[in-house]
């Protein structure tokens, strides 16, 4: 499960925000995860329970904004929403779309102490 190691990543990369940044808890954390990053919300969600038991962000809350696959169609020009990441354009067709959303993975906004 490598939501595991994402969750840790993201408790690293917390722990040294709140050391530059002073803050000693963490209440919420806002991440963007993208429709084909790769990544299983629930076991994200779960991951993080246990990753950050006795640390900065125990108890905080794991919000996850669903980032849905986007592409243009090299076609018809149209920025257009897939569904899977070798969909043909829903406008005309084509399958001529280059990616240009839904593989994100990052932190949004935190909410601190």
């Amino acid at each position: 499960m490598h939501e595991m190691s994402i969750c840790e990543g993201i408790l690293l990369t917390l722990e040294a925000q709140a050391k530059e940044q002073n803050y000693k808890t963490v209440k919420k954390v806002w991440l963007d995860i993208g429709a084909f990053s790769g990544v299983e919300p629930r076991a994200l969600t779960f991951g993080w329970e246990v990753v950050t038991r006795n640390s900065l962000a125990e108890n905080s809350e794991l919000i996850i904004n669903h980032i849905p696959g986007q592409a243009w169609c090299l076609s018809c020009s149209s920025s257009v929403t897939i569904q899977n990441r070798y969909d043909n354009c829903p406008k005309c067709d084509s399958g001529m779309l280059q990616m240009t959303g839904g593989e994100e993975l990052k932190i949004k906004e935190l909410e601190v102490d």
